[in-house]
């Protein structure tokens, strides 16, 4: 079952965009083997991807 959504409140896409004058930068990292489309998930210590389990540890 889906969160209700607040008024006036945007939908979930535009969290993981910064858009700007025509272009649309993401805000999160993009994973290196899925390609496009594909957010790395932030952790404490890492970032991966809960596609194809790809992990990028933080120093």
């Amino acid at each position: 079952m889906a969160a209700k959504k607040k008024k006036g409140e945007p939908k979930g896409v535009y969290k993981y965009y910064e858009v700007s004058g025509d272009s649309a930068k993401s805000k999160k990292a993009v994973c290196p083997r899925c390609g496009n489309g594909v957010f790395l998930a932030e952790h404490a210590d890492r970032q991966s991807c809960g596609k194809c389990g790809y992990t990028e540890f933080k120093k």
